[in-house]
């Protein structure tokens, strides 16, 4: 019989041969957790995070993360992802305008995506109960019946893999356990605001509980929408209605959703849970506002002789949109006297979704954990864009995006000794996307562009990992991880007359001649220089492929001081995928970029004291990207909206996060961050970009970093004050939130080169609480931005191309509401 010492030292080297065979190549690592027992114990203060695939307390886990309880988001008032990424240092995430349909704009670090095409990857990775969601599109969820939420700041390039370069944000629901509670909640507020909630907990047998939620959201929109026609009599614009002159109210809200969760123990080591969703986001699109105008190219868009102009800047919170432009003849360079044919859609936005994930996890030994992780998930959206926001007619789109994804990750799970934890395991991820858009561009005076694009995208990616957390005494650990990555994608185009069967001779003329996915000689001479044997491609039927591997590792050492301090230090390696332009006007223009590399160094520390009543985290970080991926406005021969590999930026700054219980009943939370960027201007090498671009062909911006602002901080209170007599008790909350103003784009409009910016903004939110002795029922009163401060959630600015518009996303003035809660 082997001794105690021969059965350890045989699963150490068992543990470390597989690493040997896996070639080490990592990801998540363990830590001691040596107060997750105690977890609820008053006054302990204890939140458990699973950031790194196990339970640890988050003051245990050598990362810079966020955790939001299901209890912090209700009581802030927070109802869906942006509004919680408010509270986290130096994370943005802000829901898109009209032109880029029910997405969002997400960034951790100044790290992100703002794009929501297929094509381009995010920088930020989002996870629903660990499975992954790959586009930005339908990413603003609803915080529906969730345990917390975990924001984790820095690359997780090991951790989590592609695609988190910035970070990211995982979502864990509330897991079933067959107790019979449950609640209602139904709200009421400003412009008829009505919202329903609810769940239920049941068990089935003594191994089988379920919990099924919902949610039902209605509000009208805060944008009114107007006929400038109507408005406007003797404009010469036409009025297509009578009477009230407010079409429509844009920002609406119209959101359902419903999920189940099945959670299955047959043993003590057997846990198995099976999930369901079904989301369904229907409502009037994003309210922007016009700020300003500028020269279009082309003369045609006039409707009865009147252009472009300040004049149609409405306003606050209305603008003048159309839902279509009609057909008429029109004059261009190369097409004199071209009828260009009618186009329409609505003003409403539509995504429905739905997922099915299940979780397997098998104890195989007491030291030894086999978890299988498999989901899918598909949606799609539909939604129409008049970009200027006037009744000229420079441009409009109908946007439809279907998308489905599958992945499996097996993870295996060892501790072989005390003090060490080992994870070996494998990553599967495959995608389909196609996107059909149906544009009428008529800015660009040179020919006429009514096309259509019903392009598909396809990309898929396994990758191999391995950690080793290794307490090398009581009070020093080291974490060390490697992960190997291989992705491919492949992008087929198709430029098509609005008729979706033709091909478009001014956007693929090879394609119009020869055919669909031809590549050989130009015998009919169609580029007309004389030379048949050139050698042309169509655009259509054209599959630009891209596919890069990756090794990325991780290094963290943190020492415990104390009970209550802990110190770390950490290097990590991440990267966001490549690619080629989506949206290319002819060959030429499909161009391809590699993937965006970081390396990050993080040193910070964690801190609970005053017995506990008040916890002090803090990071500072320097992130060192090269091929830093970057979008231009303009490609041989015609604008565009490609991607470039531009160049080499350091990004810097410090976080701090505060949260105090000075005295029983009452807490406090704070949050700061800095953020700030230098550009190694030797990088933005020109011979990297497309002629005419030349040095710093996308306008990357020394002076700030993009997609969240330099400076940000937010400062929560509440007390709760027991009324006595068994009255219950009452909870006042306030929330201040700052943000400074945010760099959102380079402005080629003018003669030299520009900045624009999103300024800075201040709002306070504000809640009170009644809730009954029993702790069952609760009514509240809740005041969103109770200053009525006017305030942009994003722009965007296509003046340096010619479409003539500059907008803004405002955001929602003040609002109230009263909910009702019940628990049973």
């Amino acid at each position: 019989m082997k001794s105690y010492r021969q059965e350890k030292s045989a699963r150490i080297a068992l543990a470390i041969g597989a690493s040997a065979i896996a070639l080490g190549i990592g990801a998540p690592a363990f830590a001691q957790d040596e107060g997750a027992d105690t977890a609820n114990a008053p006054g302990n203060n204890v939140i458990i995070v699973t950031a790194q695939f196990r339970e640890q307390n988050i003051q245990d886990t050598p990362l810079a993360i966020t955790a939001i309880t299901a209890d912090a988001i209700e009581a802030k008032s927070q109802t869906n992802l942006a509004q919680v990424a408010d509270t986290a240092p130096n994370v943005a995430i802000r829901p898109q305008g009209a032109s880029f349909g029910p997405s969002v704009t997400a960034s951790i670090r100044g790290v992100g995506q703002n794009d929501f095409n297929p094509a381009y990857e995010p920088g930020v990775g989002i996870y629903i109960d660990d499975v992954y969601y790959p586009q930005l599109t339908g990413a603003i969820f609803d915080l529906l019946d969730v345990e917390r939420v975990e924001i984790l700041r820095g690359p997780q390039g090991t951790l989590t893999g592609r695609n988190s370069a910035g970070g990211a944000i995982k979502f864990y629901s509330k897991k079933p356990n067959g107790d019979g509670s449950g609640f209602l909640e139904a709200s009421y507020g400003s412009r008829d605001r009505i919202s329903l909630r609810g769940a239920a907990d049941f068990g089935i047998t003594d191994t089988l509980a379920m919990r099924v939620s919902g949610v039902f959201k209605e509000q009208d929109g805060y944008v009114d929408r107007i006929d400038y026609g109507c408005e406007n009599p003797t404009s010469g614009i036409p009025a297509t209605t009578s009477g009230n002159c407010v079409l429509s109210k844009l920002g609406g809200v119209g959101y359902e959703a419903l999920r189940g969760i099945l959670a299955w123990t047959p043993t003590d080591r057997i846990d198995l849970t099976i999930s369901a969703d079904y989301v369904k986001d229907e409502r009037t699109i994003a309210g922007e506002v016009l700020l300003r105008t500028g020269p279009v190219w082309n003369p045609s868009t006039a409707v009865n002789g009147v252009t472009l102009s300040d004049d149609f800047v409405c306003g606050k919170y209305c603008n003048y949109s159309t839902t279509g432009q009609p057909g008429v003849t029109a004059d261009f360079i190369f097409a004199p006297g071209s009828v260009l044919e009618p186009t329409s859609g609505t003003d409403r936005s539509k995504y429905k979704g739905w997922g099915v994930s299940a979780n397997l996890s098998i104890e195989l030994a007491d030291w030894i954990q086999l978890t299988s992780i498999t989901g899918y998930r598909e949606f799609d959206t539909e939604f129409y864009t008049d970009d200027d926001l006037t009744p000229i007619n420079t441009n409009f789109g109908r946007n439809f995006l279907a998308n489905e994804s599958f992945s499996q990750e097996l993870r295996l799970n060892m501790e072989p000794a005390d003090g060490v934890n080992i994870t070996l395991g494998g990553y599967y991820f495959e995608q389909d996307s196609v996107y059909d858009s149906f544009q009428d561009i008529r800015y660009v005076p040179v020919f006429p562009l009514q096309f259509r694009q019903p392009d598909p995208t396809s990309a898929d990616a396994y990758a191999l990992f391995g950690n080793l957390s290794w307490e090398l005494t009581d009070a020093l650990t080291l974490n060390a991880g490697l992960r190997y990555t291989d992705e491919s994608k492949q992008q087929t185009y198709y430029r098509y007359n609005l008729d979706g069967v033709t091909i478009n001779p001014w956007l693929d003329l090879i394609g119009a001649v020869y055919g669909e996915g031809y590549s050989g000689p130009d015998t009919l001479d169609v580029n007309g220089n004389g030379d048949t044997t050139d050698i042309v491609t169509a655009l259509s039927g054209l599959t630009a492929k891209y596919s890069a591997d990756r090794l990325d590792y991780r290094v963290a050492l943190d020492y415990r001081w104390s009970d209550s301090f802990l110190t770390y230090v950490s290097v990590a390696t991440g990267f966001k995928g490549g690619g080629s332009n989506p949206r290319p006007f002819n060959p030429g223009q499909v161009i391809s970029f590699q993937p965006e590399k970081v390396t990050a160094y993080e040193i910070g520390f964690k801190s609970d004291f005053a017995n506990n009543r008040v916890r002090l985290n803090a990071a500072a970080f320097l992130n060192d990207y090269t091929d830093l991926q970057v979008p231009v406005l303009a490609c041989p021969d015609s604008p565009c909206a490609a991607r470039l590999n531009a160049g080499d930026v350091e990004v810097y700054g410090f976080e701090l996060e505060l949260t105090a219980e000075p005295v029983d009943g009452f807490n406090l939370d704070a949050s700061l961050s800095y953020i700030d960027q230098s550009i190694d201007a030797d990088s933005l090498d020109p011979s990297a970009a497309v002629p005419p671009f030349g040095n710093n062909p996308a306008g990357v911006d020394p002076g700030d970093p993009p997609n969240v602002p330099k400076w940000k901080f937010n400062v929560g209170a509440q007390y709760r004050a027991e009324l006595g007599n068994g009255a219950g008790t009452i909870t006042p909350r306030l929330d201040l939130y700052h943000q400074a103003k945010q760099y959102s784009g380079p402005d080629t409009s003018g003669a030299t080169r520009g900045r624009t910016f999103l300024p800075s903004f201040t709002t306070l939110n504000g809640r009170i609480t009644w809730s009954n002795a029993d702790e069952d029922l609760d009514i509240s009163l809740e005041v969103t931005n109770i200053t009525d401060e006017y305030y942009y959630l994003s722009r965007f600015n296509l003046l340096g191309a010619g479409a003539g518009f500059d907008k803004a996303l405002p955001a929602r003035p003040r609002e109230w509401a009263v909910s009702v809660k019940k628990r049973f």
